[in-house]
Order: C-alpha cells, then structure tokens, then sequence
C-alpha cells in the first residue's frame, strides 16, 4: 500500500521514528529532490516501511514524508530506491518481505505541486537497492538479488523458492513488462546490492558486495550470460557501493576509501573506463557512513545520499539517543573530485536530510 494522505502520514513523521537508513535520491529536471529511506519498529524487522521526502529549495530543507510504502505489522516494506526513468518518470522501488518480490510506483510527472502515483505494481524478486541502467541498445536492466543463503539466519530474511544469485530483469517496453534475463554467481557473495556498468566497448559490468570487497562479473552478450564473480580490486569494507556514467563519459565510484571500517566514504572518478581512479574527494570522514546513492543533477552537480549511525543495532532495550540516526546529502561537481577539494561555487558536504531527535530507554 503507498500512503499520501497527508493525515496518515503523521504517523511516520522524524518524530515517531526510533532509526532510519539506506537512502536514495532522485533530481528532476526543474531541480526538485527526491530522498527515500526506511524505518520502522526499532531496527531491520517486520513492520519496516520506506519512506519519501522531497526538497524544492535546493536541498536546505526537506520535508516530512510524502509518501509511505507500509504493509503492516506482519510484513516488510524496505530497501527503498529511486530513479528517474529517459521518460522523465520518477520511480519509488522497494522490497517487499512476505511473497519476497520488488514493488514500484511511478509518478509521470515528479515536478507537479500535486504529486500523483500510478498503482503499486511487481517488477521482480526478492530485493533490489540500486538504480537500473539504460543501455545504448534500449534495454532497461534492473538488478534484483536473491542473497546467497548462508545469509538466511538474517533475522529479516526469508527463502523466496527462486535460486541463489545477482539476478537481472530486463525491460524492453519501457517499464510495462518485466523478465529474467541473467544471473551472476560466485564464491565470497554477501547481500550483493549490485550495479551495472556498460563499458564505452559495449561489455557490461556488474560490480557487487562482496565479503573481501567488491566483486566484478562481466557479460559480452548484453546480459544475457555473466562471467563467474572475482575480485575487482576496489576494496571495500563489505557495504553498498554506487557506480555509474556520468554524463561527461567519465565513471563516478563512491566507495570507502583507506578506511577503517565504514568510514572514509569518498568520491572517485576514472577516465579509462573503471580501471583505474586517479581522482578523489572525501565526503565523509566519520564512523558509521555508508550506502550512497548519486543522481546527476542537469545543473551540473551530483548528488550523493548517504547514512550515519542508522540506531538499529538490532537490541531492543538500547539508548541510541547520542547515535546521530541521518540521513545526509552532498552536493559536488566532477571539477571538485579532480582537485581533491571543492572548488564549485554551491558544492557542500554533510547535509542534512532528516536527523533524529532524542530517543529514551524503552
């Protein structure tokens, strides 16, 4: 169920959450922001709902929730992700825990002072966190997962009765059908939480989670088959990475960099295709930073959603109150990651989306 009455939203206003995490951002075209996030209960557990703000001042302010994607009690809404489709269409995408599938919403028009939402509809299984790609051939590939399933002692977990794998579904009608096309497999495999990268040469490149760091599977059929997952060697502290094209032709990773844990989060640009990134900006130095997100604003900038110190650790009679639960924005140019500063004239670092207030002992 997507929620907009803006009565019932109140229920899952900053001041009823307890945590919050694992954001996505979107930009139209007339510069409005989009971020997604979830919550819900006190930590990653059934009665998670994903969540929708938006920014019409630039990214100063943000609003409470817009939209709610919440199932109940008994169910999941959560890992959440947004994208603006080569139609101008903005998607809200979430998982969904029971019947393990992905469930999307599209609003045709993301500029309009009325926000309005086409039917909740099924895209594929189980979860899919980052953004699809569009291919130079029309194709439209959304990475959905089935994590490997050691991982199914993950309290929130539930076998989905589909194999094991990075999967890919591809749209080739733009958006009104769906189907399995490939599937990526290999030793190491965490939550996978896996982008794909099409190379100027025209291979694909599906880089993923990966218990040593990040893996790289690769698919010479548009694809339709992937190589067996190695090691890429961009290591990584085992988190979500995001990876992309931009529109200068250079690749954009933001990933933890000479880091510690999940710390250090950093902005990097390649001009050979991936394989090497010469180019770096710190974004967030601090402990508990993690899974971004990017879009690429038509002004120029990038725009990178991130975590901190979510506060669901997963003990229920825990005082989170001095764990900063953000939701945090950075606003950056290609020109700021060259020289290793900023140097773009509205680029900023640590902003802030939604910060939760104190949270007393249950």
């Amino acid at each position: 169920m997507l929620i907009t009455d803006s009565h019932k939203l109140k229920t899952y206003s900053s001041e009823k959450r307890t945590w919050q995490g694992i954001p996505g951002i979107e930009r139209t075209k007339n510069g409005r922001i989009f971020v997604t996030f979830y919550s819900g209960g006190i930590s990653e557990q059934r009665g998670n709902y994903a969540l929708l703000v938006k920014s019409d001042d630039g990214g100063k302010s943000f609003s409470e929730p817009i939209a709610v994607s919440y199932l109940g009690e008994d169910a999941r809404a959560y890992d959440p992700t947004l994208w603006i489709d080569p139609l101008g269409r903005l998607w809200f995408i979430w998982s969904v825990i029971p019947d393990n599938r992905v469930e999307f919403a599209i609003c045709n028009d993301p500029d309009s002072d009325t926000l309005v939402w086409e039917p909740v509809r099924t895209l594929g299984f189980d979860i899919m966190l980052n953004k699809p790609t569009v291919l130079k051939n029309g194709d439209w590939l959304f990475p959905c997962a089935v994590w490997d399933s050691k991982y199914g002692n993950h309290k929130t977990w539930e076998p989905v009765g589909h194999p094991s794998g990075a999967h890919v579904f591809v749209s080739r009608d733009k958006g009104k059908t769906f189907s399995l096309f490939g599937t990526a497999t290999g030793e190491g495999r965490s939550f996978d939480e896996h982008m794909i990268l099409e190379r100027k040469d025209g291979t694909l490149a599906m880089y993923l989670r990966m218990k040593y760091g990040v893996g790289i599977s690769k698919s010479h059929d548009g694809g339709n088959t992937w190589t067996e997952i190695r090691d890429s060697g961009l290591q990584g502290p085992c988190s979500r990475i995001h990876i992309r094209r931009l529109r200068s032709g250079r690749v954009l990773l933001i990933n933890h960099y000479n880091y510690t844990g999940r710390n250090n989060l950093t902005a990097l640009l390649s001009e050979d295709d991936g394989k090497t990134f010469p180019y770096s900006l710190l974004l967030d130095e601090r402990d508990s930073v993690s899974y971004p997100d990017v879009t690429e604003g038509k002004d120029g900038y990038l725009y990178v959603a991130y975590d901190r110190e979510r506060g669901a650790q997963y003990r229920e009679n825990t005082d989170y109150s001095n764990h900063a639960r953000e939701i945090l924005m950075a606003k950056l140019t290609e020109a700021d990651i060259i020289s290793g500063t900023l140097v773009s004239p509205e680029s900023q670092l640590k902003t802030v989306v939604s910060r939760l207030g104190y949270r007393p002992k249950p």
